[in-house]
């Protein structure tokens, strides 16, 4: 704990009784730094948290056990049953659609969750750091001092963004884009089917090597199309990379892209943790092998013990683990010194 007393402080004592003089009080809001505790970079959580997590936990089960009860009633009723059979969850693909998932695919999955979970890591890191220990500025602009955790969000970022340009490039090249954008306007009354769907627990048969269910399409045109652009330009109006004094910065304030930029990322945390668990728990031996090993066929039952996927996708969760542990300051200062200075509070 720091000693904020006037005598540990420098400061002249003041008599018992007798009232400060102005210049020996010392105000919270002109020394902020003081308030903070120097051996932490968090806030304090309010008091009660805990129970209100769990609180906010039990209503979400409740919410959703109810949402499998109505569903479950709704598709005993007549209109409910003819309008799923008039949509059955998907649409067809047009003529000359790709099959499958190409090699390229399966590795640009690979790099986009490998960049996308430290680049979540280190957004919540900014978030809650109050006093950061080490700090990085560019050569170009001495003036720019940000943090390291700044740093590697950013660095993150340009890596994302051109496995990102990599991928569009590929996808219109190999039309597999085809499968990822609404072509007709029955995605959308098939989308409500197959949401229902899946919330009576009869979840519909599927095979991604073939075609993607609508709301799937739905899913993934929102996160390729939508959510990765917003999520890339507002991060580029927060970082250094923006011009300065230009009339741009008038026409896109920061402010609009900080209101953006985090309800962006709660997007892809809700993406990823949906996207895994669907996975997982609608085949996840086939469904692995389609993502990892790109294999497949255009029978929803091959490769349903098929492991060679399973076993790719714990590599990759360890290599994610092992840079994960090793997102430390005393390696990030290396790697950062070789563009820029890195210094210390």
């Amino acid at each position: 704990m720091t000693d904020d007393s006037p005598i540990r402080r420098g400061l002249p004592r003041t008599p018992p009784g007798a009232s400060p003089r102005a210049e020996n009080v010392v105000s919270p809001r002109s020394h902020p730094a003081e308030t903070v505790d120097e051996g932490s970079d968090r806030q304090e959580r309010p008091a009660g948290w805990k129970l209100r997590v769990a609180i906010g936990a039990l209503i979400v089960v409740a919410a959703a056990a109810a949402a499998v009860v109505a569903s479950r009633w709704l598709v005993t009723l007549p209109f409910m049953r003819d309008f799923m059979s008039s949509y059955p969850g998907e649409t067809e693909l047009p003529p000359g659609a790709p099959v499958g998932f190409p090699a390229w695919l399966a590795w640009q999955h690979f790099l986009n969750s490998f960049v996308m979970v430290l680049i979540i890591r280190t957004g919540l890191q900014i978030r809650i750091q109050r006093r950061p220990r080490v700090h990085w500025t560019p050569r170009w602009r001495s003036g720019a001092r940000i943090s390291l955790s700044a740093w590697f969000h950013q660095a993150l970022d340009i890596l994302w963004i051109v496995n990102g340009v990599a991928f569009l490039v590929l996808l219109f090249l190999t039309g597999q884009w085809m499968r990822v954008v609404p072509l007709t306007w029955d995605v959308w009354p098939n989308a409500v089917s197959a949401g229902v769907q899946y919330l009576t627990l009869d979840w519909p048969t599927e095979n991604g090597w073939v075609n993607y269910n609508s709301l799937q399409l739905l899913a993934y045109f929102t996160t390729i199309f939508i959510a990765a652009p917003l999520a890339t330009l507002t991060g580029v109006r927060m970082s250094g990379l923006w011009p300065r004094n230009t009339m741009l910065g008038r026409v896109f304030p920061v402010e609009w892209a900080r209101a953006v930029h985090f309800p962006v990322m709660l997007y892809f945390v809700v993406f990823i943790i949906v996207h895994v668990a669907l996975v997982l728990a609608t085949g996840a031996l086939r469904n692995l092998n389609h993502m990892y090993a790109a294999r497949g066929s255009t029978d929803p039952g091959a490769y349903a013990g098929d492991w060679l996927g399973f076993a790719i996708f714990l590599g990759s969760l360890a290599v994610i683990a092992a840079a994960w542990l090793a997102a430390r300051p005393l390696i990030l200062s290396s790697i950062a010194r070789a563009f820029g200075t890195v210094s210390g509070r």
